[in-house]
């Protein structure tokens, strides 16, 4: 292919490509734990699928010879999918700080830009023109994903910060960018502070909506959520496969559809029907935050001992630094019944209520007390562990469920 025929494969840096960039990031991260917990493929079997589709969109996108808006947004959905997915490889299964790996790639994104320019003389987003010049905009892409969501995620636990904190911080830092881009400072630097700040911003508004509001989020669920902003990036997208049809890229924003103003009326309607939206389903939900079906026959265990849960299980009432976690206990309760009467495909069946359920309450419990949160997550990492062994024994599954309970008692007002 004679690379003097291809147009720039990125679009127009908008108002339209933050919003869509910041939907992105956050239907991303929920599609990608919606598979690995709710639908229980996990963390492995999760990343390879996105792999595979990453890669597939990105040969799609490197066929194409212009920017076409459906295939390129695709890519960066996967891409802010596995981005997220390959910082958490590091966190969560190599044990590798969260500090650590954003000084780590801090450094790669460093020395892909470095390698760009030396090799282009260029890191002009509108230059994007070439195979050679695409293949580095992709690599950059990738990095930043992974960047933000360690520096994220770093600043939002060593700080305790928050997602509503963490949503006016890091929405703050994106508008200083831009102020410091009307003083004078170079677009490309700009662009990419910003690039990166966007993903810590799109998982925090995406905390806000998804967790419950015993933990100060909008009760919506990660289901309502990703369809929700799913709408919202596929009106924008069809929009943009429009104006690029009419005007080409360079020139979209010319046309009588596609000028400035239209732009920002187009995004700034998005985001105000996404929050409206948002608002009125959680307001139609009422005060009260979600609970467990099966929670008021497991209240009964925790608090009285009945259905055969034993003694110890039956003193559990465990409000913490982190919060109430009663709704956690009443589904150990309910694990430990049924482990002790070794039933433990039914126990294997209600832990993953549990695993669930503590998963979406991750971004509102985790800020509050880290090391109580690590803890109670080993813990029932252990107690997954045990049930879904390939032979499972009621001693070790018995003997994490033991623990786990033990250690909620011992927080029991901490």
């Amino acid at each position: 292919m004679s690379t003097h025929r291809w147009q720039t494969k990125v679009p127009a840096i908008t108002a339209t490509f933050w919003v869509i960039k910041v939907l992105s990031t956050t239907i991303g991260e929920t599609f990608a734990d919606y598979l690995a917990v709710n639908a229980g493929l996990g963390p492995a079997l999760t990343d390879a699928i996105m792999l595979v589709l990453l890669v597939t969109a990105l040969v799609v996108q490197f066929r194409t010879r212009a920017y076409t808006p459906w295939i390129y947004w695709l890519c960066v959905v996967l891409v802010s999918i596995f981005g997220t997915q390959l910082t958490d490889f590091f966190t969560d299964t190599l044990g590798v700080p969260l500090a650590a790996s954003t000084a780590v790639f801090s450094v790669l994104l460093a020395v892909v830009f470095a390698i760009w320019y030396r090799q282009e003389g260029t890191l002009a987003i509108a230059s994007i023109n070439t195979p050679r010049r695409e293949g580095f905009y992709w690599a950059a892409i990738l990095t930043t994903f992974a960047l933000g969501t360690a520096a994220g995620d770093f600043a939002t636990e060593a700080l305790n910060l928050g997602f509503r904190n963490g949503a006016l911080i890091f929405g703050g830092l994106i508008l200083a960018t831009w102020i410091a881009l009307r003083l004078g400072a170079g677009q490309v630097l700009t662009f990419w502070i910003a690039y990166v700040l966007t993903r810590p911003l799109g998982a925090s508004l995406g905390d806000l909506l998804t967790q419950d509001k015993d933990l100060g989020g909008l009760a919506l669920g990660a289901s309502v959520t990703s369809l929700l902003f799913l709408a919202a990036i596929v009106a924008l997208v069809v929009r943009e496969q429009l104006l690029v049809n009419r005007h080409g890229v360079a020139g979209k924003g010319t046309g009588p559809l596609g000028g400035h103003r239209q732009d920002f009326a187009w995004a700034g309607t998005a985001a105000m029907v996404v929050a409206v939206i948002g608002f009125g389903l959680s307001m139609a939900q009422g005060s009260q935050p979600a609970t467990d079906p099966q929670a008021d026959v497991a209240q009964d265990t925790v608090t009285t001992g009945r259905s055969g849960a034993s003694t110890a299980a039956g003193q559990a009432h465990p409000t913490t630094k982190l919060g109430n976690l009663t709704k956690f206990a009443v589904i150990v309760t309910d694990v430990q019944t049924k482990v002790t009467g070794n039933d433990l495909a039914g126990a294997k069946t209600r832990v993953k209520d549990l695993e669930v359920a503590w998963d979406d309450a991750e971004a509102g419990l985790k800020p509050r007390d880290g090391a109580k949160w690590h803890k109670l997550d080993d813990q029932i990492d252990a107690v997954l562990t045990a049930l879904r062994a390939s032979n499972p024994t009621q001693a070790d599954c018995a003997s994490a469920v033991t623990s786990l309970m033990s250690t909620l008692n011992t927080f029991d007002g901490v």
